[in-house]
Parts: C-alpha cells; structure tokens; sequence
C-alpha cells in the first residue's frame, strides 16, 4: 500500500478536454495541451508540404494518370480519410484534421469555473449512474484506503453526473482536518498526480474500474490567451478567427473545434444528455409546482373554514355578552346613553322597512332565488 503525499507532485500529462454543450465542461489538462498544439503546429509545416504535393502534383508515373491521381487524392482529403501516394515511395495518410477537410466546424462550450485550490478530480466510468451511485460507498472507502487510512484525510463527493454511452461522471475533493481545528482541501493537480502513480493507478483500474481520471481545472488568462491565438491543428485561421468574433459570450464560453463526424456525434450526444437533464430537473420544478398549489388551495380552504368558525364564535361571544349584560342590568332604570341606542336602532329598523328602501330590493332577490330553486 503506498503511502499518500503531497510534498512532491510530479509533472502531470493530460489532454485538452473540453465538455460537448453549453453547461458541459469536463475539465481541462491545461498545460500539456498547449505544449501538444505546439508540436502540432511544428509538425505540421512538414506534413503540410507533403499533403499539398500529394492532392497537386503527385509525382508518380508521370503522365496524364498523375493528374488523375491528384484528383483521387483531393476526395480523400476533402473527407478526410484514405491513404494518397506523393511519389512511389512516398504516401500520406488522410485524417479529418488536415487543412482540406471540408467537414469541419467551430462549437462554444462553457468554460470550467473551478481553480486548482476547489481540489475537484473525476472519475470516468463505462458504468450507470445508478451503478456508481449504489456503489458511492465503496468507492469512498477504496479511496481511503489508497490514502493511507488517514485519519486526518476525507474523502467528499461533490457530484455525479451521467455521461452519453452508459458513462458516468463522480466528481470529489479530498479535505485535510488537522488536529488544531484547520481544514483545506489539497489541490486538483496533486491529487491528480498522486493518483497517477503507476502504483494507484493499476489498483484503480482493477478495483474500481476507472476508465478515466480528470482535473477539474479551469484556463489561466495566459493559457487562454494562448489557446485562442492559435488555431487549432487542421482548422482554418481565418475560421478560427471568426469564431472567436462570433463568440455569443466570450466571458463564458470558448470556441471549440469539430472535427469530423465523430466530434460532431459526441456533441449532439452531450447536449441531447445535457437537454435531458434539463427536462428532468424542469419536470422535478413542475411537480413541485402542482404540490404547491395543491397545497395553497388546501390552505385557503382551510383559512376560509377558520374564518367561518371564527364568525361562529365571536356571534356566541356576543350572545353571552349580551345575556351578561341583562342580567347585569336587571333591576336598574333605563339610562340615558341606554335611550339614545334604542332610538338609533328604531330609526335604523324604519329605515330599513320602508317601502321605497332596502326591504322591497331584498324581497325582489328572494323571490328571484325562489324561482330559479324551483
């Protein structure tokens, strides 16, 4: 069992990943991916020249058949597949990454918001959510175990999320709690690291199952400005530029390059994942919702209920007071205040009866109620 360390992080190798669809990011190895678009961009002055002789001027029985092989080799460059031949010697290999390739397209993703000090890895799976959900615990204590059984070392989920192709995505940090009370999370390229160690990584991979490992780290501003000032191996700088003016919100999203079917696939894959769980947490809303109105009709029934309980009540409050009052008063003359409301009220009740008043527009509404009962 190796010992887990952080004192010494080794130098990491990981590719460019970008998520496929808005809200999508699956992380980014930053630094190595800038020095592979480097080498690329190297590499290819060579690859170039011999891919522009190739679908031009093919050097091979020289005759009329070399223009006819020229054109055989521009359809295989224009798909970006097949094998062209420079002279009879010499013969290059098609890929959807050469700069003929008609198939070729320019996405935005989101860019990541986490830092290397969120400390936040994922694993990948060619598992089910609810496999790897049923499993969490396993997964923790395997964890744990790789580091050490440490104490002071804890493993926390943050997240799992489901990829396209049955694949899953289990999102962690590892926090630190001293014994003086100070907690911190160690940072997303050491634990990288560590768990790159030929040692951690084979035990992994046979007990866990782990197809993948990803640092959830986002651009630095040099590393952004870096990758956008480079084109992207195969795509047209004059594209690539324009994408970038095209880009809806450059705060948040970066330009992506689609190479090819595959890549175009995997994208519509994503934002179809991305578009479902969207429906599920909108469907999850909606119920909630039609709970709660549920819930608010039961209230206000319940409120009106109260409110007829309380007329009730206070009409009985007023009988008992009322009986109170007579007895209270039995036996004593007849006060002055005591004159004045009876007057009032007689006035009240003569106003009420007469014929041109209220009682002829109350008798007319019972007789209309009458007739439309019967």
């Amino acid at each position: 069992m190796a010992s887990f360390s952080f004192s010494k992080p080794t130098a990491t190798t990981t590719s460019l990943g970008f998520g496929f669809g808005f809200g999508s990011a699956t992380g980014l190895g930053l630094n190595s991916s800038i020095n592979q678009l480097q080498q690329q961009q190297l590499q290819g002055s060579d690859n170039l020249t011999n891919l522009a002789t190739c679908v031009s001027v093919p050097v091979i029985f020289g005759d009329e058949r070399d223009a006819l092989i020229a054109k055989w080799n521009q359809i295989q460059a224009f798909w970006g597949r097949g094998k062209g031949y420079c002279s009879q010697s010499n013969t290059v290999t098609f890929t959807p990454e050469n700069p003929f390739c008609r198939f070729k397209a320019v996405g935005y993703s989101c860019m990541p918001l986490s830092s290397n000090e969120d400390g936040l890895v994922s694993f990948i799976f060619n598992k089910k959510v609810d496999e790897i959900s049923h499993y969490q615990t396993q997964i923790i204590d395997t964890l744990s175990k790789l580091l050490g059984n440490k104490t002071t070392l804890s493993v926390c989920v943050d997240a799992v999320k489901p990829l396209p192709d049955d694949k899953t995505e289990l999102i962690f940090y590892i926090m630190e709690r001293q014994t003086t009370g100070i907690s911190r999370r160690f940072t997303a390229s050491d634990v990288y690291n560590f768990l790159h160690t030929p040692n951690i990584l084979s035990q992994l991979t046979q007990q866990l199952l782990v197809h993948q490992i990803v640092p959830k780290v986002g651009l630095s501003n040099e590393q952004l400005n870096n990758y956008l000032e480079n084109a992207p191996s195969g795509i047209d700088p004059f594209l690539w530029q324009q994408a970038k003016l095209d880009n809806p919100e450059p705060d948040s999203l970066i330009p992506v390059p689609m190479v090819g079917f595959k890549e175009l696939h995997q994208r519509i894959k994503h934002q179809a994942q991305q578009t479902h769980l969207h429906q599920t947490r909108l469907k999850v809303i909606c119920d909630d919702l039609t709970e709660l109105q549920v819930k608010h009709a039961n209230m206000q029934a319940k409120s009106e209920q109260y409110k007829r309980k309380h007329r009730q009540l206070s009409h009985q409050i007023l009988k008992a007071m009322v009986k109170q009052e007579v007895g209270r008063k039995m036996g004593y003359a007849i006060q002055a205040d005591e004159e004045q409301l009876r007057v009032n009220l007689e006035a009240v009740h003569t106003e009420l009866n007469a014929p041109t008043q209220f009682k002829v527009d109350l008798n007319l509404c019972c007789k209309t109620y009458v007739r439309k009962q019967l």
